[in-house]
């Protein structure tokens, strides 16, 4: 692949080296020429002074033949604008922004730009480790509206289908552990004891779906 990434910060250099030790060809954007320090001797791309979006600028940066775009520079405005650029007017089908504003994040996920809206997933994961909520949560995507948490089954949904339980909890389950082992669930699977249900989860439905869970199912065993 052929990635051009716009901002040559923390992100961006991290970013430019995850891509090239993996083997694909990086293209790093910064209106500061200095940044690019940031990415070592070692650096095999090509760098690009100019603002992201100026469409030269991207031409020079390779967005032709481009697979990807990531904009990760210290402005909003300046990274869904060149993400705009680099889907509408290049046909780059793999984009991806930086936000700071999440209400930003939302209107842009609507116009089908990806976002990672920082200020917010930060805010949450320091939150969960401040005040710890009871619920084990194994992963939670970029945009901090969707987790994956462990969630304890009551003893008699034991021999119920796991379509029961999510009709009834409202989640869907991602994986069990069972013996030790990741399964992915099926039409057919049923809880067994001895098993770790791992429920994918809204922040709102996380209280209500833990609590039936950790219930008997109604009408009993």
């Amino acid at each position: 692949m052929h990635v051009v990434i716009m901002g040559c910060g923390r992100v961006g250099s991290t970013l430019a080296h995850s891509l090239e030790s993996r083997g694909h060809s990086v293209a790093v954007i910064d209106q500061d020429a200095d940044a690019f320090r940031r990415l070592g001797p070692d650096f095999a791309g090509i760098t690009v002074t100019g603002a992201g979006f100026d469409g030269e600028v991207l031409r020079q940066a390779g967005i032709e033949r481009a697979d990807a775009f990531a904009a990760v520079s210290s402005g909003d405005n300046s990274n869904i604008i060149s993400a705009r650029l680099a889907r509408e007017t290049f046909g780059v089908s793999r984009v991806a922004a930086r936000i700071y504003d999440q209400r930003r994040a939302q209107v842009y996920e609507r116009l089908g730009i990806p976002t990672v809206a920082t200020v917010r997933w930060t805010a949450d994961r320091m939150l969960r480790h401040l005040v710890p909520e009871g619920n084990v949560e194994i992963f939670r995507d970029p945009t901090s509206t969707v987790s994956i948490i462990e969630v304890p089954v009551h003893k008699d949904w034991i021999g119920r289908p796991l379509r029961q339980l999510e009709e009834s909890t409202g989640a869907r389950v991602a994986y069990l552990t069972r013996f030790g082992i990741g399964t992915l669930p099926t039409a057919s699977s049923v809880v067994q004891e001895g098993d770790q249900v791992f429920m994918l989860v809204t922040d709102d439905i996380i209280g209500p779906a833990t609590s039936v869970a950790a219930a008997p199912p109604e009408g009993g065993h």
